[in-house]
């Protein structure tokens, strides 16, 4: 999945992601972004990877299965 969301909030989420906490599995179990279409929660354990393109305001998603 990809989402426009603010140049702040792909910040606040790839912090999140780099937690000590997410890592060790004692951290917040979602985030929810305010993306340009829409609402979106993300299941932080399930985010294998992000990606952040040049208009640094859009991030895309994997999730393992």
């Amino acid at each position: 999945m990809s989402a426009f969301v603010t140049a702040q909030a792909a910040d606040s989420l790839e912090q999140t992601l780099g937690s000590a906490q997410l890592r060790a599995g004692t951290g917040e179990a979602a985030v929810s972004l305010d993306a340009e279409d829409g609402r979106y929660t993300i299941a932080l354990q399930r985010v294998v990877y992000v990606k952040r393109f040049a208009r640094d305001t859009r991030v895309g998603f994997g999730a393992s299965s």
